[in-house]
């Protein structure tokens, strides 16, 4: 039981002396590098930044027509208008109704009786999202940003 206790003491003393590993350094640098790239100006949003209203136009694609050219006409009150109008076909849709802000005010959502969409606001343009919120990747991507009329 003696020589027992002096290892159990030499055994804790070389754990003490042990430096952390490069592995250990790097999940505390990637963490941090996490926390900040998290962190986000909530001050200076793209609703209190920008100025978002306006008229937008665009072609977005369509699956059976040429294209879909829609206009969005945002407005002071968080109200909007959209028409939406199939290329190649005698169908014109038109909409009103309110917009949300969302993401600390980066991304609007419409909504009216024919309307569901998700845009995130940029300088004079806005980027249709998916279904999921997500921006639009792809080949097609180009084809849903919705640019901002001159006045």
């Amino acid at each position: 039981m003696r020589n027992f206790v002096p290892m159990i003491l030499l055994c804790a003393g070389f754990a003490s002396c042990t430096q952390p590993t490069t592995s250990d350094k790097m999940v505390t640098d990637s963490t941090t590098h996490e926390a900040l790239a998290e962190t986000q100006d909530t001050v200076h949003t793209s609703q209190n930044s920008l100025d978002w209203t306006g008229t937008y136009e665009g072609t977005i694609p369509c699956a059976d027509c040429p294209g879909i050219k829609t206009t969005i006409i945002l407005h002071d009150d968080e109200t909007f208008q959209v028409t939406s109008e199939y290329l190649d076909r005698d169908l014109k849709v038109e909409d009103t109704g309110k917009l949300m802000w969302h993401d600390h005010g980066s991304v609007i959502h419409l909504t009216g009786k024919e309307t569901d969409i998700k845009l995130k606001v940029g300088e004079n343009q806005l980027f249709q999202l998916d279904q999921d919120g997500r921006m639009i990747t792809g080949d097609l991507a180009e084809n849903y940003i919705y640019k901002k009329k001159d006045k």
